[in-house]
């Protein structure tokens, strides 16, 4: 008969945390290898006062956080457990959960060991005990780069090359979070379907993530019309109105001047409308899939 090495734990595969550039705002990244449990921490962990909100991404459940600390009221089955604090330093961030029964074991032992966790405090756990811990992560910041045109009518396709990338650059340093393709407005100078797509980083080193994307699209783009376009920063929203005109319909380079300042254009071929137009559609597949505009 088999033998389980540990029965009585679940191991998250790996926890990240982004902070916005005045430490106020956190996003908490954990990538889950048990599905029913991240199912049931996202409903649970939602009802915790420092979480403003709970979405699912993949594989991974992604809670946006205020920083502080706060007493939770635990309840067996209503509310049995949550994220009690959260803090934010130059360098690191800090996050505390607590639960009770098979609550607690996830908001210990199951978190603490994850890639991603510098060091960890935990109590003990399993049964009905309460139990938590308090994990200490990088601080890092998000990195979203938008691409487009990359291939020809008779070869290529931007989506894969964009993926296979995003897994080549990431490190313990850059970690590659998401991948989104967003339908544009269908163009006359079009290869085929007209899609834009933005790859999401955590990191703690932009600038050399960035110049390795750069020189890997220059490497085997084969297109002259190439754009590459990056967004640092907790919230591209401010880019939303922009890409939402570029998938209703067909616009100039001349109406990228408004958008300008939230943007670094590092190659600068025509397809930057479409790139920038995909980066504040991260991660909302729907929407981004969209087609929109009169045909």
């Amino acid at each position: 008969m088999a033998k389980l090495h540990d029965p009585y734990q679940a191991p998250y595969q790996e926890i990240i945390a982004v902070a916005s550039s005045d430490g106020k705002q956190i996003e908490l990244i954990e990538c889950f290898d048990c599905i029913g449990g991240g199912m049931w921490v996202a409903k649970h962990y939602a009802q915790s006062p420092l979480v403003n909100s709970v979405r699912k991404v993949g594989t991974t459940i992604r809670y946006h956080i205020t920083p502080g600390s706060a007493e939770l009221h635990l309840v067996g089955s209503k509310f049995p457990a949550g994220i009690a604090g959260a803090a934010v330093t130059d360098n690191e961030i800090a996050i505390s959960y607590l639960g009770m029964g098979g609550g607690g074991v996830g908001a210990s032992i199951c978190r603490a060991g994850a890639r991603g966790v510098l060091r960890a405090e935990t109590t003990p756990c399993g049964g009905g005990k309460l139990a938590g811990s308090t994990l200490h992560l990088k601080r890092m910041e998000r990195v979203i780069i938008g691409i487009d045109d990359t291939d020809t009518p008779e070869v290529g396709a931007t989506w894969a090359l964009t993926h296979n990338i995003a897994r080549e650059v990431e490190d313990e340093n850059s970690r590659y979070l998401s991948h989104t393709i967003t339908q544009l407005f269908p163009v006359a100078q079009r290869t085929k379907n007209c899609v834009a797509v933005a790859i999401e980083f955590a990191t703690t080193e932009p600038e050399t993530l960035i110049t390795n994307v750069q020189k890997l699209v220059e490497k085997y783009t084969l297109s002259d019309k190439t754009g590459m376009v990056v967004f640092r920063g907790f919230d591209p929203s401010p880019l939303e109105e922009y890409a939402w005109m570029v998938k209703r319909g067909e616009i100039t380079l001349d109406q990228m001047e408004a958008i300008k300042k939230y943007i670094e254009i590092r190659i600068g071929g025509p397809g930057i409308i479409g790139a920038a137009a995909a980066i504040p559609l991260y991660t909302r597949f729907e929407e981004a899939l969209l087609l929109c505009g009169h045909l």
